[in-house]
C-alpha cells in the first residue's frame, strides 16, 4: 500500500475502539510532527507509556545529586533537561542558584578529559536512560578505568524495558503496543516477540520517520483490531533479532542487573543495570534509590503508564509548565506532558 492509502486506513479506520501505546518518548514526539497522532479518529485512543527515562526516575535520584552538588570538591554534570527535574525538595536548577556545584555537559565523554585537567575536583555524571545509552556508559566507564581516571563517578538510573513492558501486559489494558525502535537496535528484536507471545500481545517495532511511523501505525491498528498477538518488525533494515552484539558485550562488562524502582510501577526486579564490583569505584551510590515524593496533584505517575492524559492533571498547563515544572513529564523533551504541551493541548 502507498503511504496515502495508509494514511486513509487510519483516518477512515471504524473498528472496534482501541486503545494503543507507543513506549518510546522520541517516539512521542514523532508522532506529533510527523501529524500522525492527529489523524487518528476518535475510536484510536493512543497513550504514552514509560519511555522517558528522565520521567520514571524516583525523585530519591534527584535528591542524591543535590546533596552532591553540595558536597565540597564535588561537581554534578548532567544532561541539561535533568538540571529541571524536581527533586523532593528542589531541582539541580534550584540547588545551583543556592551555590551548588552543577552544569550540563554535551556527550559524557567529553567529561573524561575536563576531570584529567581538573583533579582537584571530583565530577559526579549523571547516568540516566534505556539500553540505547547503557552503551555509551559502559565506554565511558571503561575508559575511566583504562584511563586511570579516579576522579570521576557515576550515579547510575539506567533501565531495562522488556520488565516495564511486561507490567503493563499484565495489566491488561493496551490492546497494543508501538515498542521503542531505539531499545531494539541494542536489545533485537527478540526480547518483544517473546513478550508478544507471553502475553498474548499485539507489537510493533517501528522506526521514527513519517513514513516509518505510518507503515508502524498501520499495522498496529490493523493487527489489534483484528485480534492478532505476535512481534512485527516494521524497523527491519536497523532492528535485527539479536540486536547490537558489541554493545550488549560492553554493557555486559561494565554493569549487572538489579531490582529498581520506576515512577508509577514501583520496583521491578532485575530492571536496572548497576557497576559491576570490578568497577566499583566509579559508583556514586546508586543502589537503593528508591523512595518517589510526587508532588501533590501530579498525576506524572498515572500518565507514564497511559492511565491518564496530560490534559487531566490539574497542574498541566497551569501551574505546571516546562518553564516551570511540577512533575518530571514537563522537563524532558521525552516528556509526555512536555510534548503535548509544546505541540497542542488536544490530549
Amino acid at each position: 500500500m502507498r503511504e496515502k492509502e495508509l494514511a486513509a486506513f487510519l483516518q477512515q479506520y471504524k473498528g472496534h475502539p482501541l486503545k494503543l501505546m507507543e513506549v518510546c518518548g522520541t517516539h512521542t514526539s514523532a508522532l506529533y510532527r510527523t501529524g500522525l497522532r492527529q489523524l487518528l479518529p476518535e475510536t484510536i485512543t493512543l497513550v504514552s507509556g514509560p519511555g522517558c527515562p528522565v520521567c520514571v526516575t524516583p525523585t530519591s535520584y534527584i535528591d542524591k545529586l543535590v546533596e552532591y552538588a553540595f558536597a565540597p570538591g564535588c561537581r554534578v554534570m548532567t544532561f541539561g533537561d535533568m538540571l529541571a527535574v524536581p527533586g523532593s525538595n528542589m531541582s539541580l536548577a534550584e540547588a545551583r542558584d543556592q551555590g551548588g556545584d552543577a552544569d550540563f555537559f554535551y556527550s559524557p565523554e567529553e567529561m573524561l578529559e575536563k576531570a584529567k585537567v581538573q583533579p582537584e575536583t571530583t565530577f559526579i555524571l549523571a547516568a540516566v536512560g534505556f539500553e540505547t545509552t547503557a552503551p555509551v556508559w559502559a565506554s565511558v566507564i571503561k575508559t575511566a578505568a583504562d584511563k586511570h581516571i579516579k576522579n570521576i563517578k557515576f550515579l547510575t538510573a539506567l533501565k531495562t524495558m522488556p520488565q516495564a513492558l511486561s507490567f503493563l501486559c499484565r495489566k491488561g489494558k493496551i490492546d497494543g503496543f508501538l515498542c521503542p525502535g531505539h531499545v531494539a537496535v541494542i536489545t533485537g528484536s527478540e526480547p518483544f516477540q517473546k513478550l508478544a507471545e507471553e502475553f498474548d500481545e499485539t507489537m510493533v517495532i517501528g522506526g521514527f520517520s513519517q513514513s516509518q511511523l505510518l507503515r508502524a501505525m498501520t499495522r498496529l491498528v490493523l493487527e489489534s483490531s483484528r485480534g492478532h498477538a505476535g512481534l512485527w518488525n516494521e524497523y527491519p533494515s536497523v532492528v535485527k533479532p539479536g540486536g547490537n552484539a558489541a554493545a550488549q558485550k560492553m554493557v555486559n562488562e561494565i554493569f549487572e542487573a538489579g531490582d529498581a524502582v520506576w515512577r508509577g510501577i514501583g520496583l521491578l526486579p532485575g530492571s536496572g543495570l548497576y557497576i559491576k564490583e570490578k568497577y566499583k569505584e566509579f559508583d556514586a551510590g546508586s543502589r537503593g534509590l528508591n523512595e518517589d515524593k510526587i508532588p501533590a496533584g501530579c498525576l506524572c505517575s498515572r500518565i507514564v503508564l497511559g492511565d491518564a492524559l496530560p490534559a487531566q492533571c490539574p497542574h498541566f498547563g497551569k501551574r505546571c509548565t516546562p518553564e516551570h515544572p511540577v512533575g518530571a513529564c514537563m522537563v524532558s523533551s521525552e516528556g509526555t506532558c512536555c510534548i503535548t504541551f509544546r505541540e497542542g493541548n488536544d490530549v
